[in-house]
């Protein structure tokens, strides 16, 4: 049996050193960070995750400013909020909590955020620089992965890492973390010829695709370690509904050496992420180093 690493755990501790940091930032008499988090329309999932984001925020003693929008918001108008966030001192992070609604360019909408606020990672001036290796704002969930990886592994020099998926969201920015590691990185997608022997050969496999349970055991390298990106609900027998991933869970863990469940692995890191980036991101446009916990 594979070990189960347990992001949820690891998400807690990374959110307590966040706050910890802020305490040690402020106290020295530093600029409290603080996140701008832009919701349009009423989608009930977009509600739940704003709510969940502004409390974390609040909880790691930084400032939140949310902006509930209607539905019927036009694209000059959220365009304008976002210059107006983008030239506040106070804001050091924008969110525009995705998806929008259809009369709005969500491409425009994320171009048009300051790439030293863009806690998301999603600005093309922060995707180039990631790919040149050059100190990035990272997408949240990618940075999640990484560091349960060097928290499960160590060093990841040498290893052999196969990404399954090739999303702008996920796939394409974790290759580019696991290449600055020093891994040997394959990138598999839709298109990919005997896929399970791809997955067969890779030392870390990241599973990215949204297809419930497609990564089954027998796809698995013995010893590797599992990341399951996968959100998947599933219905069950009594008419309710599931979470799985993207990997058969309870094949894969008899064959991996360590393996992050759904849910309780990746998705709690996002929003702790989240926290660091608003972090990092209030240091480098303020010219301090990043505080001690």
């Amino acid at each position: 049996m594979g070990d189960v690493i347990d992001g949820k755990a690891f998400a807690a501790g990374l959110r307590a050193t966040v706050g910890g940091q802020v305490a040690a930032l402020t106290a020295a008499g530093g600029h409290r960070p603080g996140l701008a988090v832009v919701l349009v329309g009423a989608d009930p999932a977009s509600q739940v995750y704003v709510r969940h984001k502004v409390e974390a925020t609040r909880e790691a003693g930084m400032e939140s400013f949310r902006t509930d929008l209607p539905a019927e918001t036009s694209e000059a108008d959220l365009l304008a909020l976002i210059a107006r966030l983008n030239a506040d001192d106070a804001v050091d992070g924008i969110l525009v909590q995705l998806p929008l609604p259809p009369q709005i360019d969500a491409d425009k909408v994320l171009l048009a955020i300051d790439p030293a606020k863009d806690v998301d990672g999603f600005h093309p001036i922060n995707v180039g620089r990631l790919n040149a290796g050059m100190p990035a704002l990272a997408p949240c969930t990618p940075t999640g992965c990484m560091m349960l990886l060097k928290d499960r592994l160590g060093d990841l020099s040498g290893l052999r890492a196969l990404v399954l998926g090739r999303s702008n969201i996920v796939g394409k920015p974790m290759a580019a973390l696991l290449l600055q590691a020093n891994c040997t990185v394959t990138i598999a997608h839709s298109r990919t010829r005997d896929l399970a022997e791809e997955c067969r050969r890779a030392d870390i496999l990241v599973a990215a695709v949204g297809k419930p349970r497609m990564v089954r055991g027998g796809w698995i390298k013995p010893g590797a370690t599992v990341i399951d990106v996968g959100v998947n609900r599933i219905p069950t027998d009594d008419g309710k509904t599931r979470l799985v991933g993207d990997v058969a869970f309870d094949e894969a863990v008899q064959v991996a050496g360590a393996i992050t469940p759904v849910p309780g692995g990746v998705g709690p890191m996002t929003i702790a992420v989240l926290l660091h980036n608003t972090l990092v991101a209030s240091c480098r446009r303020h010219g301090v180093d990043l505080p001690a916990a």
